[in-house]
């Protein structure tokens, strides 16, 4: 097996990173479904030597790398997702494009399931070179509940751990350019069900009933001034209603309309006070219009905190190892979320971007269009088992 001078990976390593990114990419698998994409990563991973991979959440496996050299005992966690989309792929041009009708990887999740193979490997090959624990994850359902990172915070996987490492493709940064920075980089992500009831009547006879749709249209009005009056105007606060069901026919007053949208922010503070507002307008909208409202709340993923010293560390790690220009100094739009926050509520985390943006690749994600290309992969690799090494280290 040869080793690429100044490289962690062997050129079989490499290969396999690489066949493991096509494969996911070719089958990919929807949030909580991942069976096939879990074996395949098993059997990689057994292929070079390294056995003993754990199941968790039912389709994501994690697996331990226990370092053999002195030093001190540090434990760092890495996270990769592997869940795909239900989106119909249009990228007749990849050779390697979906099979799968109506699903495709268009988060990049089967590049970040690679390079946390391409780091379990190296780090497998690499253990009489350092001291401590290295945990890959390879987590399913980011994208949808149940959420593989709540498992990951619940079962109590990071207990022990000092820091974790996640990552996430960005297309609106250079190819070949990585990016993180302190404080919030995602909002959480809670959404809300609200089910306004009123009291049916017919259409000629609207004081004879109490009128849902009004009840409704009130709320909806209402609640936006949570965010513009209550909300600080750099915490991103977002309430969306996404969905508005009710109503039978055009002449009968409407007695019962349910509502879903998601409540959104940077901040963890704010985060229960959000919910605890989108509630008290729905219940006091409804009772001014003599109907009555039930709020029902579940709890999505948190915001993803990035801790400053590790984000200091990596910047620095990227000016040394690629120079000033391969770091992203701009702003990066807090948007979206990721159940990574879950790990950052665990324990010191990062969570860095490494660009995609490319001629061919100029597409955001969650779009039929988005691609990433394969050069990308084996260079983050190399900088992630870089930078753990050195967390391990310092």
């Amino acid at each position: 097996m040869s080793t690429r001078t100044n490289s962690f990976l062997s050129d079989a390593e490499r290969d396999a990173v690489i066949e493991l990114r096509h494969a996911m990419h070719q089958e990919p698998e929807l949030s909580n479904a991942e069976w096939k994409t879990q074996e395949r990563i098993r059997g990689i991973l057994q292929r070079f030597g390294l056995d003993g991979a754990k199941t968790f959440h039912n389709t994501g496996l994690y697996v331990d790398i226990e370092g053999r050299a002195s030093g001190p005992q540090r434990s760092i966690a890495v996270r990769g997702d592997i869940d795909a989309l239900p989106i119909q792929e249009a990228r007749e041009d990849l050779p390697y494009r979906s099979q799968v009708n109506g699903v495709m990887h268009a988060c990049g999740h089967d590049v970040h399931g690679s390079i946390a193979l391409g780091t379990a490997l190296a780090f497998h090959r690499l253990r009489d070179n350092f001291a401590g624990k290295v945990r890959v994850f390879f987590q399913p359902a980011e994208e949808a509940e149940p959420l593989g990172g709540r498992t990951v915070q619940e079962d109590r996987l990071l207990d022990g751990f000092d820091r974790a490492v996640g990552f996430h493709v960005s297309p609106g940064i250079p190819a070949g350019v990585f990016g993180a920075q302190e404080g919030a980089v995602t909002k959480s992500a809670d959404q809300f069900k609200l089910t306004i009831t009123g009291k049916m009547a017919h259409g000629a006879s609207p004081h004879k009933g109490v009128d849902a749709i009004a009840i409704a249209a009130a709320f909806i009005n209402e609640v936006q001034k949570v965010v513009s009056r209550e909300m600080p105007v750099d915490d991103g606060a977002v309430v969306t209603v996404g969905t508005i069901h009710g109503g039978e026919a055009t002449n009968i007053i409407c007695p019962t309309v349910v509502m879903e949208g998601t409540i959104r922010t940077s901040s963890s503070e704010r985060r229960a006070l959000l919910s605890q507002r989108v509630r008290e307008v729905a219940e006091g909208v409804a009772a001014m219009h003599r109907g009555h409202a039930e709020c029902i709340i579940r709890t999505g993923e948190p915001p993803v905190i990035n801790d400053a010293e590790m984000v200091r560390r990596f910047r620095q790690l990227v000016h040394d190892t690629a120079g000033r220009d391969a770091f992203f100094n701009g702003k990066k739009e807090i948007a979206g979320s990721d159940d990574f926050g879950f790990y950052a509520a665990c324990v010191p985390s990062i969570y860095f971007w490494f660009g995609s943006g490319a001629l061919g690749n100029e597409s955001l994600v969650h779009t039929p269009t988005f691609g990433a290309s394969d050069d990308l992969i084996i260079p983050t690799t190399e900088l992630t088992v870089k930078y753990i090494l050195d967390l391990l280290n310092s």
